[in-house]
């Protein structure tokens, strides 16, 4: 497969990533104003949003209030915002487009179909009923590509690609995730245990679709500490951390047998593996959570860097 090729696949699927991501991390954000003022309120939930999605510094340049018509505007329609989920999906949709052949007919229609399902709600401000509309049709949207992806493509390069970008993506999104969370949503007086930190931990998990999945496994009433064990520990967990970083592992191992060699992101994704799975809860927390996540986040980082240095160039 030529590099130009694996580039459209693997960038569409962390642009598809971004977007899903994106639609949850409002429609959790909703839930989260919602709750009154001396419980956090708007402004705190909708600071994390930005927060969470790393494009706090671009919202905060425009001066804008910090409220859910802003943020919700800028998180899904704007137009300047790259990261936006209209500009991910037009990214997603050209990348695509660039590898059409590549694609399954179901693949392809169910990306040309995000974009122009998006398209409906134009691009000015939503409202709230908007707002949610437009998420919960997006989500549904990527839901059905996903499917198709699943059950139509062939299990070689061009698949591979795809699931590498969405890996990536993911394990960035859940670390950015959980460390907003531990740092910023809950309010210096209020105590590690109470109403509002269980809200907010309940709504993180949502969040990523897990709250049945931790009753499964814990069967007891949510805590920090076991949601954390969850999203970073996990392996029957799609989104934890050690779960990406396995599929990441079984990825490159499967490209680098059809290319028969091995290269700088095979062994970044190998030691960083071993080194969570070396790992526990217990001694993240003594170290400190939001430092494991900073040095995951940067160490993710570089291995977005090498793939593209070993297949995308």
């Amino acid at each position: 497969m030529l590099s130009r090729s694996a580039s459209n696949l693997y960038w569409m699927g962390r642009y598809l990533e971004r977007a899903d991501f994106l639609c949850r991390l409002i429609d959790a954000t909703v839930r989260l104003a919602s709750l009154p003022a001396s419980h956090g309120g708007a402004a705190p939930a909708w600071e994390s949003a930005i927060q969470s999605a790393a494009v706090a510094e671009a919202f905060h340049e425009r001066n804008l209030p910090v409220d859910e018509a802003n943020v919700g505007h800028f998180l899904t329609l704007d137009t300047e915002n790259l990261s936006s989920i209209r500009r991910c999906l037009e990214a997603a949709r050209n990348n695509g487009r660039a590898v059409r052949t590549s694609l399954t007919l179901e693949t392809w229609e169910a990306v040309n179909d995000a974009w122009h399902e998006i398209q409906r709600f134009g691009s000015g401000m939503p409202d709230s009923s908007t707002l949610v509309r437009l998420v919960d049709s997006i989500k549904n949207s990527l839901l059905m590509f996903d499917g198709a992806a699943h059950r139509t493509q062939l299990r070689e390069a061009t698949y591979w690609f795809l699931r590498l970008g969405t890996t990536v993506e993911r394990a960035d999104n859940t670390a950015r995730l959980l460390d907003v969370k531990y740092h910023l949503l809950l309010p210096r007086s209020e105590p590690v245990g109470g109403s509002l930190d269980y809200f907010q931990w309940t709504t993180l998990l949502r969040t990523v679709s897990a709250l049945t999945a931790y009753r499964w496994v814990y069967r007891e009433s949510v805590k920090p500490w076991l949601v954390a064990d969850l999203l970073i520990f996990n392996r029957a967990m799609p989104r934890s951390l050690i779960a990406c970083l396995e599929d990441a592992v079984w990825l490159l191992d499967q490209l680098a047998a059809t290319r028969g060699r091995r290269g700088p992101a095979n062994r970044i994704a190998a030691t960083s593996l071993r080194a969570l799975a070396g790992s526990d809860i217990d001694r993240l927390f003594q170290s400190g959570l939001h430092e494991f996540l900073e040095r995951f986040i940067i160490e993710n980082n570089r291995l977005g860097d090498a793939i593209a240095e070993q297949y995308l160039f």
